[in-house]
């Protein structure tokens, strides 16, 4: 694969990320701007009104060297395997998680005082894609093994054995299982009720390839008597019950497929990134 179909074959919201992070970061090596221009500073978004600062202190990572290269190794594995995982067919809806989890690190970042959110965005990635893949068996640079959700665990701690601050991760650990919370767990105890539901707008730039997805599953497709002009309020209930199966199902497979890989011995493989993804 060339350089350039691998970069066609990343899916749309990660290919943009990762573009756009290259840029900034780029940029600010070759000196087009500096990462004061970019850098979080409320006092200069609401009193000067450089309101860019909002999205552009998350796509810059340092300086271009091996922790950059570092950085968008984890951007891209971990974005790709949300967006085509767990997210397959839901572009709008993985959209309002980056969303929701950058306007959470917005507003926590003055009490930690972090400057660029990029690295805890990420780390937000990371600990949502370990919450879904609880029964992942992964090796860390084949000292030990352990399960998908405590892979933050470990990298928060060999981060800190490095010698770097544990607020960018941590921030990002408190974005992620709260997106974690109000969408997979706070549904399962209400009876289906999602506070991130994702908004209209999104659902129309972005649409849901669901039905068809269902249908794969065996989880049926819509009622073919529901004619274009019965919209209205059942036929939102409905796709939101059809959301919720397609859900549960996704659920049970991973929970499957991760039992089946630990009754057959997998493991994870040398380094860190040995794993068996779904």
């Amino acid at each position: 694969m060339t350089p350039d179909e691998w970069y066609m074959s990343l899916p749309i919201i990660t290919r943009y990320y990762v573009t756009l992070s290259f840029l900034t970061t780029a940029g600010c090596a070759l000196e087009i701007i500096t990462p004061f221009n970019v850098y979080y500073n409320t006092s200069l978004i609401f009193r000067k009104g450089e309101v860019w600062r909002l999205l552009t202190n998350f796509f810059f990572f340092g300086s271009l060297g091996l922790d950059f290269v570092f950085h968008m190794f984890f951007l891209v594995k971990y974005c790709k395997s949300l967006e085509e995982g767990s997210f397959r067919g839901r572009t709008a809806d993985f959209l309002w998680m980056l969303l929701f989890g950058g306007s959470l690190l917005t507003m926590l970042a003055p009490f930690v005082n972090i400057e660029f959110l990029g690295s805890s965005l990420t780390f937000m990635m990371v600990y949502v894609w370990g919450r879904r893949h609880q029964y992942v068996n992964l090796s860390f640079l084949g000292i030990f093994n352990f399960t998908a959700p405590y892979l933050p665990w470990v990298l928060l701690a060999f981060s800190v054995m490095l010698g770097s601050s544990p607020k960018v991760d941590l921030l990002g650990m408190v974005a992620g299982h709260a997106y974690y919370f109000l969408e997979d767990v706070y549904p399962r105890m209400t009876n289906g009720r999602r506070p991130l539901k994702t908004p209209a707008l999104l659902k129309a730039l972005f649409p849901t390839e669901q039905p068809l997805r269902m249908a794969a599953l065996g989880g049926g497709a819509p009622a073919a008597g529901r004619g274009a002009g019965e919209g209205g309020e059942d036929e939102e209930e409905g796709e939101e019950a059809r959301q919720r199966r397609w859900r549960e199902q996704q659920q049970q497979r991973w929970a499957a497929e991760g039992a089946a890989a630990a009754a057959g011995g997998g493991g994870g493989g040398g380094g860190g990134g040995g794993e068996h993804e779904d």
